[in-house]
């Protein structure tokens, strides 16, 4: 059975804040785009675009629908290439398996990659990705909390369990 743990609204709002701090300490490279990863980077897209008065975009990877999914990405390539740049942000680096796929997105899309940088909430130390900024730090092999961020926590419990019970590698 997975521990489910709650990240409260007040937790949520100082890693937002968080990241708008790394962002600004970042004297080398600053994003024109905040890009929302749908689902779990929406709420953070739009709450860091409100700290850092940052324009906001969204692709909805979680969608799997190309004119929502694949299509943004090769949108956002050819920004790159005309350089803009450009700041995916995401709840959670967990496997790194959703980050891989929108890099590898990107680069096939012809993207300018120096000019791509991602953003988490929590980043697992060990994923097979790495992040630039992040607000906090797990080590998978050691925490195996299923979290669920505000937006998660209205939806129905049976819903949560089935998300987890999706990847019982990462709870086990």
């Amino acid at each position: 059975m997975p521990v489910f743990t709650p990240i409260p609204h007040e937790q949520f709002v100082a890693d937002v804040l968080a990241i708008a701090a790394a962002l600004h300490a970042d004297r080398q490279w600053k994003p024109d785009f905040i890009i929302g990863i749908g689902r779990g980077g929406l709420a953070p897209a739009v709450y860091l675009s409100h700290a850092t008065g940052m324009s906001m975009l969204s692709v909805d990877h979680s969608s799997q629908v190309h004119d929502f999914a694949d299509a943004p990405l090769e949108r956002l390539a050819a920004r790159t290439r005309a350089g803009e740049r450009l700041l995916f942000l995401d709840d959670i680096n967990d496997s790194g398996a959703t980050i891989a796929k929108l890099r590898a997105k990107l680069a096939a899309a012809g993207a300018d990659m120096a000019g791509i940088r991602f953003a988490t909430l929590l980043d697992n130390i060990v994923s097979s990705q790495r992040v630039e900024y992040r607000a906090r730090e797990i080590d998978r092999t050691v925490t195996k909390d299923w979290f669920v961020f505000p937006w998660e926590a209205v939806a129905p419990a049976a819903s949560i369990a089935a998300d987890a019970a999706e990847v019982p590698q990462r709870i086990a």
